[in-house]
């Protein structure tokens, strides 16, 4: 895809790409840390037909509805060729017992057998997160392993 992004002095930048439909969709990414999520007419960028404005936790859980599914989509293609092993991602829950936790705090990889391979925090993709990474209410924890692997990791992460 190309994004094309353009300056607004004084506003911030917008960046946009034409999508199969005809149709150019974008972002206006104000300086003051605010969004716009746009719909620019074909024949014209700078004719917006359609705004959505986003505060930057709206913008973060967009991103991340979009993001997280790709990433372990990702992962599973990379995955298929070998026996046993699937991806999986699981939420860690706000108020849970490891919202606010470090991953090694979980003991995952020793209680299941399977890998944390990346958190999605806010449309942010933290690959190979250390044992000192900080979960948070609302993460999406990406998980490699066997079938019975990722049974227990859910168990565990969500049993908070």
């Amino acid at each position: 895809m190309n994004v094309e992004v353009t300056p607004l002095p004084g506003i911030g930048t917008r960046q946009d790409f034409m999508i199969r439909a005809g149709r150019r969709i974008g972002v206006i990414t104000h300086r003051d840390g605010k969004f716009d999520l746009i719909v620019s007419h074909p024949d014209d960028p700078d004719d917006c037909v359609a705004s959505i404005a986003l505060t930057p936790a709206e913008a973060s859980t967009l991103a991340g509805l979009l993001g997280a599914p790709q990433l372990v989509a990702l992962l599973e293609e990379q995955h298929r060729d070998v026996a046993g092993i699937s991806t999986r991602q699981f939420p860690i829950v706000p108020g849970s017992r490891f919202d606010s936790a470090a991953l090694a705090a979980t003991e995952l990889r020793t209680r299941t057998g399977a890998s944390i391979v990346a958190v999605v925090r806010g449309g942010a993709v933290h690959p190979s997160p250390r044992p000192d990474f900080v979960f948070a209410g609302g993460d999406l924890v990406v998980v490699v392993g066997t079938t019975s692997g990722l049974a227990e990791a859910g168990e565990l992460l969500g049993g908070g």
